[in-house]
C-alpha cells in the first residue's frame, strides 16, 4: 500500500525533534510499504533547514531508506510570534496540498495534529484521491493553547474547535498518542479511536553508557548531571527548573543541563544570567541519533509541564527517551505520564510548579546512587515490555493495513 504522510514539523533521525513518524515510516517501508511525507524545509525546532534537504525544493524527493520525502514551501518565521507561527501553519497547508495532488496511486492520507490544519491538507486529498484519511492528535489543539494563553481570541477559538470537531468527524480512524486523549476526542465527534502510544526503539540507547565524550565536550566531568532535553517553550515551564537550581547553589556538584531550543531559550539564558547560576549549562539541539550519548551523560532526567489540568492527559515522548537510556525520571508533570513512571518504579513524581520539590527530589537521586540506578534500569525493563516502538509499530501496521483491506 502507499501511505501519503502531512506533517510539517517531520523530523527524520539527523534532526532535533520527535522522531515518532520517520521510525514508523522506516517499519512500514522495511515491511515493503511505500511511503511519502510531504514537510517543511525547515527545522520546526530550529528554524533551520533541513539537513535531508537545506533549501526549499518543491516537488523533488529525497531518499530516506525507502521513504520519499518531498519539501512543501513554508513561511519560515514561525518561532517570532502566534501570529507569524499561524501564517506558517497556513503557508505548509496550502503549498503540501498542491504537491500531494501530485503523488500518485495513494491509498491512505494520514494528517496529524497539530498543527491542526494541515488536517484540512490530508482529509481534501484523501477524498480527491478516494483515500482512507487517518487523522492523528499528538496534542489537543486548541485546548492546550488556550490553556496557556497563547490562543485569547474567542473567534479563532471558536472556529478552531469547529474545524477540530470536522475533523474528527470525517476521520475513517482517529488515532491518539496517549490514552489521556480518548475521552476528549470522543466528546467532539471521533467515532473510532485508536491509541497508538508514544514510546522508544530501546535499541537507540544503551543504558550502559556513560556518556564521557558529551561529558568531556561540556565540561560536565565530576558532575551529577541532572538533564532536561526538548523544547524550550511556554509550556514547558523552565523557570521553575532555573528557581530549583538557584536552590541548589550550595550543592557543587550538581549541574542543571538544559538541551534543546525554543521561543523561550533567549530569556532563560539571560534570567540565568541575571540571576548568577553557575550550576546552570544550556546546549544546543542535537538530532536523534546523537541523543543516545547526550541522554547518557545525564545522571537524571527531568520532565517538566506547565501545572495545568489539560497536561494530565499527555504522554511526553522525552519520558520514553529516558526510561530506554535507563535514567531516573524527575517527573514534573500529573496525570497519566505519572502513572507509568510510578507504575514502572523508575522515577520521583515532584509537584508540577514547585521548585523546592524539583530541587529536593534532584538532591536525593543525587545522593542516593544505587536508587537511582535501580530506577534506570526499572524504567528500561518496563519500556521494553510496553512501549517499544518496534512492538507498537506493527500495531500500527496492523491498523493501516486493516483500513486499507477494507477501502479495497
Amino acid at each position: 500500500m502507499h501511505i501519503l504522510i502531512i506533517h510539517q514539523a517531520f523530523a527524520s533521525l539527523d534532526e532535533p525533534g520527535g522522531t515518532r513518524h520517520h521510525e514508523f515510516a522506516r517499519l512500514l517501508a522495511a515491511r515493503g510499504h511505500q511511503v511519502t511525507v510531504i514537510a517543511s524545509p525547515v527545522s520546526y525546532i530550529t528554524g533551520s533547514p533541513s539537513p535531508l534537504h537545506p533549501s526549499p525544493n518543491v516537488g523533488r524527493g529525497d531518499g530516506s531508506e525507502g521513504i520519499t520525502i518531498l519539501r512543501a514551501s513554508v513561511y519560515e518565521a514561525h518561532h517570532k510570534s502566534f501570529f507569524h507561527r499561524i501564517i506558517a501553519f497556513f503557508s505548509f497547508m496550502l503549498s503540501s496540498f498542491f504537491i500531494g495532488l501530485k503523488v500518485k496511486n495513494v491509498d491512505l492520507v494520514w494528517g496529524t495534529s497539530p498543527p491542526i490544519f494541515q488536517g484540512v491538507t490530508a482529509w481534501l486529498l484523501a477524498r480527491l484521491k478516494g483515500a482512507k484519511f487517518l487523522f492523528e492528535v499528538r496534542d489537543l489543539w486548541p485546548q492546550f493553547a488556550v490553556a496557556v494563553g497563547v490562543l485569547k481570541n474567542p473567534v479563532i477559538i471558536r472556529m478552531s474547535e469547529w474545524l477540530e470537531r470536522f475533523l474528527y468527524r470525517r476521520a475513517d480512524r482517529l488515532m491518539v498518542n496517549s490514552p489521556g486523549f480518548i475521552a476528549h476526542v470522543a466528546r467532539r465527534g471521533a467515532s473510532r479511536v485508536e491509541l497508538i502510544p508514544n514510546g522508544a526503539d530501546p535499541s537507540m540507547f544503551d543504558p550502559s553508557n556513560k556518556g564521557v565524550d558529551f561529558r568531556q565536550a561540556h565540561h560536565l566531568e565530576d558532575k551529577f548531571v541532572a538533564l532536561y532535553a526538548g523544547a524550550h517553550g511556554v509550556s514547558n515551564d523552565l523557570d521553575v527548573v532555573l528557581d530549583a537550581a538557584k536552590l541548589l547553589m550550595d550543592e557543587k556538584k550538581i549541574q542543571i543541563v538544559l538541551l534543546g531550543s525554543g521561543k523561550e531559550k533567549p530569556a532563560l539564558q539571560k534570567r540565568t544570567e541575571e540571576m548568577k547560576l553557575t550550576n546552570v549549562t544550556f546546549i544546543p539541539p542535537v538530532p536523534k541519533s546523537e541523543m543516545s550519548n547526550a541522554l547518557a551523560a545525564s545522571d537524571a532526567c527531568i520532565a517538566i509541564l506547565k501545572p495545568l489540568e489539560e497536561y494530565k492527559t499527555t504522554y511526553p515522548n522525552k519520558v520514553f527517551d529516558y526510561m530506554a537510556a535507563g535514567r531516573a525520571v524527575v517527573l514534573a508533570i500529573d496525570g497519566v505520564i505519572r502513572e507509568v513512571i510510578e507504575t514502572a518504579g523508575c522515577g520521583l513524581f515532584v509537584e508540577p510548579g514547585n521548585p523546592s520539590a524539583m530541587a529536593d527530589a534532584i538532591r536525593k537521586l543525587a545522593n542516593d546512587p544505587r536508587k537511582r540506578r535501580a530506577m534506570g534500569l526499572n524504567g528500561r525493563k518496563y519500556l521494553e515490555e510496553n512501549f517499544s516502538r518496534v512492538a507498537i509499530g506493527e500495531k500500527l501496521v496492523e491498523l493501516l493495513e486493516e483500513m486499507v483491506k477494507k477501502k479495497k
